[in-house]
């Protein structure tokens, strides 16, 4: 049986460079029999974490606040693998997809945790115009560390700064098989 994996993009291009490393991730993975949820964040309306320390896990929306996280937060409870799929913006993730990466602390209030640990794992995908991935790679590691979450690993795609400079590059072929080892 396979496994169902979330993919929460954050690029605001649904036809950029890191929706290239999606589209192949997720070929791969299907391929090898998996379930995909796709979560384009851009088009979605979710507001900033308030901090409010309010959240119950256990209830079907745990946050506080209604809006698309609440389409969110049930597939995440139910899934093996979280994929981070952000370009590269000033040596971090993307502001839409670092917002939903701090509202799934809703999951870990209240009632019991259920972000963290659960045999979960997760992957990055990233596309960038330049090659200055260090910054985000240790923060994604803590996150990692923080969340227990085994970590499968990178596709980190620079020199992309155009929609379609990706097209004819390794890291297409890297996402595609990086997917395809989920089983």
């Amino acid at each position: 049986m396979g496994k169902k994996i979330v993919i929460l993009n954050g690029s605001p291009r649904k036809n950029g460079n890191t929706s290239t490393l999606v589209k192949a991730f997720t070929e791969g993975a299907e391929s090898a029999g998996n379930t995909v949820t796709e979560f384009f964040l851009d088009s979605m309306n979710i507001h900033g974490c308030r901090g409010c320390f309010g959240g119950h896990s256990s209830r079907e929306c745990p946050c506080v606040q209604k809006d698309d996280m609440d389409k969110i937060y049930p597939v995440v409870k139910e899934c093996d693998v979280i994929v981070l799929a952000t370009p590269l913006y000033y040596w971090n993730m993307s502001g839409q997809i670092r917002t939903a990466i701090d509202r799934l602390f809703a999951l870990e209030e209240g009632d019991g945790n259920l972000l963290r640990g659960h045999d979960r794992a997760s992957a990055l995908l990233m596309a960038a115009e330049g090659h200055g991935f260090e910054d985000v790679v240790l923060y994604y590691d803590h996150l990692m560390e923080h969340l227990r979450w085994k970590n499968l690993g990178y596709v980190l795609a620079g020199g992309n700064g155009d929609v379609g400079d990706i097209e004819g590059k390794p890291e297409i072929q890297k996402a595609y098989e990086l997917g395809k080892s989920i089983q």
